[in-house]
């Protein structure tokens, strides 16, 4: 909270962007960490926020404004428009009509957490109701995102393809306006992203989360005890998605664009690299490692000498993790922080064995 003290508008808007990072790691930690689910395809609910906000940011910028109309129009709709086409937002294209609720950017907010929410709690049921378990959820998520990704690429007069949504209007809440380099932009996405570890770090210490964590030990178990195994694991993946999808849009807000490429299969792994490095049973852990490795990113790929070979770079730091470091930083950090503790404990026992031992000569004298 006091980096706007020591930073400028382009350093803010870089580690805002790194904070909606570290809440992928978050939630990708709630959902294979304590619940045991490895989704490949967590990048779909990133998606699904980030371009539901999109639209509404899309139609208040100044180019969707100044197309013609009385009502705002995509520009790239013109381009995909047939000749003698009417220039309204409601039939310029045949898909067209489905941006007309997201003239108001409360509907694309709604829409950005509802969707992904809904999108997920489907996919739960029909996973674990099925008893679908282990490395299968993670083949079915990671097919899903792709069969998403390839209809937001093809579906060019409604989302623009390749090119994905930019040239962005603000997002803005009761009359204010947050710019991408502000530092009220910053604290937005910096209290969001405290508010989602604190959050998941209360709800995974409830007696939810503890059922949560038995399940993953030993599902049967869990099942044989009597606990409605399914709807656990629903909730927490849903909660796992609604978080992701917050990120998203936060991530569109920071950046101004939004792009198929949120949907690619390699971004929904590297989330999981990033958890793994933090340690996926740490919430705080993972949304450090996810900080830190974008930071090491950013700072070697604008590094002339290393600018061909940071993610070779990246790759050779990950296996040294998972070689050396099986529960990542946070498990290293547990680490010392017992040895620190199993130390001064020995050093508190001699001092007070040390202190007793003049009386207990005294006694026997």
């Amino acid at each position: 909270m006091a980096l706007p003290l020591f930073l400028d508008d382009f350093g803010l808007n870089r580690i805002a962007k790194f904070l909606v990072y570290g809440m992928l790691g978050i939630a990708i930690a709630l959902s294979w960490g304590y619940a045991g689910i490895l989704n490949l395809g967590q990048g779909l609910f990133f998606g699904m926020g980030a371009y539901m906000l999109a639209m509404s940011l899309k139609l208040a910028s100044p180019t969707s404004l100044a197309q013609g109309s009385d009502k705002p129009i995509p520009d790239f709709m013109l381009w995909n428009a047939e000749p003698g086409a009417p220039t309204e937002l409601c039939c310029i294209t045949k898909v067209s009509f489905l941006w007309l609720p997201f003239q108001s950017q409360t509907f694309g907010i709604v829409m950005g957490i509802a969707l992904p929410l809904v999108v997920a709690y489907l996919l739960g049921n029909l996973l674990f109701r099925k008893r679908i378990a282990g490395v299968f959820i993670s083949i079915v998520t990671l097919a899903l995102v792709l069969l998403v990704r390839l209809l937001v690429v093809n579906m060019q007069s409604l989302t623009n393809g390749f090119n994905g949504l930019t040239d962005l209007g603000w997002l803005t809440v009761g009359g204010y306006e947050f710019d991408a380099y502000s530092s009220t932009t910053y604290y937005l996405v910096a209290a969001i992203c405290c508010i989602a570890l604190v959050g998941s770090r209360l709800l995974t210490e409830t007696r939810a989360g503890l059922i949560l964590q038995a399940i993953r030990d030993d599902q049967n178990r869990a099942r044989y005890l009597g606990f409605d195994v399914p709807v656990y694991q629903v909730f927490f993946f849903c909660v796992s998605a609604g978080i992701a999808a917050i990120a998203g849009m936060l991530f569109v807000v920071v950046t101004e664009f939004a792009s198929p490429t949120f949907l690619d299969l390699s971004f929904s792994i590297t989330m999981v690299v990033w958890a793994a490095l933090g340690g996926r049973s740490s919430l705080l852990g993972a949304c450090i490692g996810a900080i830190l490795i974008n930071v090491i990113e950013a700072g070697v790929s604008e590094t002339d000498a290393l600018v061909e070979a940071w993610k070779a770079i990246i790759g050779l730091i990950f296996i040294l993790v998972v070689l050396f470091l099986p529960r990542g930083l946070a498990g290293l950090g547990k680490d010392i922080a017992d040895r620190l503790t199993r130390r001064d404990n020995k050093n508190g026992a001699a001092n007070v064995n040390a202190g007793q031992e003049p009386t207990l000569i005294r006694r026997n004298a």
